[in-house]
């Protein structure tokens, strides 16, 4: 590719609305252009990227035995009504009427799609395993679209979908396309982590998902240095060995005035915050049977947990058997505990309100908590003698410095952007739309499923977040726009210049190198700045003075090859030899 054939557009400034170096830096490089909130334009540097990224991920899931396919954007409702996903899913399903005023929606994810068309295709075991797989555009109407293809509302996404006889074969294929996952984030140079997680509103009961690792991710994961264990901080296990110390102190209300949190308690008494107990109340909307008919009922929760610490809804809501617990009220906490927020706690409850305790509060002795009064607490509180022993859950966020649970070591956190995601999904879709085969024995049997979806546009912001330098991106060789890229001097006026950048040039291409001449009549000022900007990961730059000696002068954007001269008859070996060191093939 000579510059002049391409279509550069870069810019010395980012716009305003770009939040996050990966929006800057793909505005500035021309990679892309807003069209509307959280939908762009891909111009034709950050389609090569794209494109890379896509043929990796085709290798590697032809390789693992999955078959492509291409479905429609657009919906049918009727589909979504039926697996009951139309009223679950919310604003983010954008839905539109065609001109015989049907329903439709433009597709955010496939499952009903592609088990529709299994369940029309697939009629007997024989037919089994099956693993399909696209790679299409998406649309999440989100409700505050940010962060550049980061959080967009359209975005380009490879899910694949398996279809096995029994729920053995359905977990083999798991772990078939969890290696894969595996095989493309290394692929595409990235330093990744996957991590157990919670399986949201896709559904199924297994799930993980790959995190980018990168000081401005959104998402927190709690990982142990010493092994492969990792987590989304919300679903990692809070581990607590520790044993509840005897009772040394007796129960004593004391005067806490205006000290309505654990922080000021702590202060007032002298005492470290973790011999604090935190008091969350949560309310769950119940339905209880009598004669009649049933009524519907509001069950509090206490959850409790140490003062440094926060409770953790999701494990909670799973505990209670709710997927989102709300936190109750004002009004029904003081009608429940005689008090305002601030100033609960477990000692001397109705047993209308459900106790839950954290491991780590259940192993503590002479702890302070609220003593359900205003501007009281009690101190010196312990299980068994001044209150009930608790129900005992883990029910909050791990923090730096917990015991890693696979036991090897202590957990540290880092922030994480997701790119990839595994569900084993089991029968929640082939259930609802009743997508079955012949066993061998002639019955038919639910299909088992799974879905196994990755970002792709998402990936070059995660990949840019995670290297970049004040001068622009740094990009992986494998999915950057470039491999090399030709800086000529005065490539118009220099006749010796020109021909040995065409002769390079032409060198690199018949060995299958993916370079690009800059063969514009540009300062090399300009030339620097723009590629180094765009992230081409080796330069090779040519000049009349260098050519006098025999030299040109090569460098790569990492820094990991300075800047040095190299003899123009090794230019071509040097470069093979620097793009082998760097491709990643597994």
């Amino acid at each position: 590719m000579r510059a002049t054939q391409f279509f550069l557009n870069t810019l010395k400034e980012a716009p305003a609305d770009a939040e996050v170096i990966s929006h800057q830096l793909m505005m500035r490089a021309g990679m892309i252009k807003r069209l509307a909130g959280g939908i762009y334009t891909y111009m034709p540097v950050g389609l090569r990227s794209i494109r890379k990224v896509e043929n990796i991920i085709r290798e590697e899931m032809n390789r693992a035995g999955a078959l492509e396919l291409l479905m429609p954007a657009v919906q049918p409702a009727e589909l979504w009504q039926e697996s009951g996903r139309w009223e679950k899913y919310g604003p983010e399903l954008l839905r539109l009427k065609d001109r015989h005023d049907r329903d439709f929606v433009i597709g955010p994810t496939h499952e009903e799609v592609i088990t529709d068309v299994v369940r029309k295709e697939v009629k007997s075991y024989r037919q089994l395993p099956l693993n399909l797989y696209q790679i299409q555009t998406k649309f999440r109407d989100e409700i505050r679209p940010r962060f550049g293809v980061m959080r967009g509302r359209e975005f380009v996404m490879k899910d694949a979908y398996s279809f096995d006889r029994d729920q053995n074969a359905a977990l083999k294929t798991y772990d078939v396309m969890f290696d894969a996952y595996r095989r493309i984030f290394t692929r595409l140079g990235l330093n990744f982590r996957a991590v157990n997680a919670d399986t949201g509103s896709i559904g199924g009961n297994r799930s993980h998902e790959f995190h980018v690792i990168a000081e401005t991710g959104e998402d927190a994961i709690a990982y142990c240095p010493g092994s492969d264990y990792a987590a989304n901080v919300e679903l990692a296990e809070a581990v607590c060995n520790t044993q509840r110390p005897a009772a040394t102190k007796g129960m004593e209300k004391v005067h806490t005035p205006g000290n309505s949190t654990c922080d000021a308690v702590a202060e007032q008494l002298s005492l470290p915050l973790a011999f604090t107990v935190k008091s969350v109340v949560f309310a769950n909307e119940v339905v209880e049977k009598n004669e009649t008919k049933p009524v519907k009922k509001t069950q509090l929760i206490l959850a409790l947990v140490r003062g440094d610490h926060e409770v953790n809804d999701i494990k909670l809501g799973k505990l209670t058997g709710v997927q989102e617990l709300r936190l109750a009220t004002e009004a029904e906490i003081v009608a429940a505990f005689g008090t305002r927020p601030g100033y609960l706690g477990p000692v001397a409850l109705s047993g209308q309100v459900r106790v839950v305790a954290d491991r780590s509060v259940a192993a503590m002795g002479d702890f302070v908590c609220g003593a359900n009064d205003a501007d009281y607490h009690f101190v010196g509180v312990n299980w068994g003698r001044d209150l009930p022993e608790p129900e005992v859950a883990d029910i909050r966020n791990v923090v730096e410095g917990d015991l890693s649970p696979d036991g090897k070591g202590v957990l540290a956190i880092c922030r994480g952007i997701e790119v990839g995601h595994v569900f084993y999904l089991g029968t929640k879709y082939s259930e609802a739309l009743q997508a079955k085969f012949l066993d061998e024995n002639g019955k038919p049997a639910v299909i088992e499923m799974g879905c196994y979806g990755i970002g792709v546009t998402r990936i070059l912001g995660a990949a840019i977040e995670q290297n970049f330098d004040d001068r622009g991106i740094i990009w992986p060789l494998s999915i950057a726009p470039f491999e090399v890229v030709l800086c000529p001097i005065g490539y118009k006026k220099s006749e010796e210049v020109k021909a040995q950048a065409d002769k390079l040039y032409r060198e690199l291409n018949d060995a299958g190198v993916d370079v690009v001449l800059d063969d514009r009549d540009e300062r090399p000022g300009v030339m620097f700045a723009d590629w180094e900007l765009i992230g081409v990961p080796l330069r090779v730059t040519l000049g009349d003075r260098g050519l006098k000696e025999g030299k040109v002068e090569f460098q790569s954007r990492d820094g990991k090859v300075e800047k040095r001269d190299v003899s123009i008859g090794e230019i071509f070996e040097q470069l093979r030899v620097e793009l082998a060191q760097r491709r990643v093939d597994l």
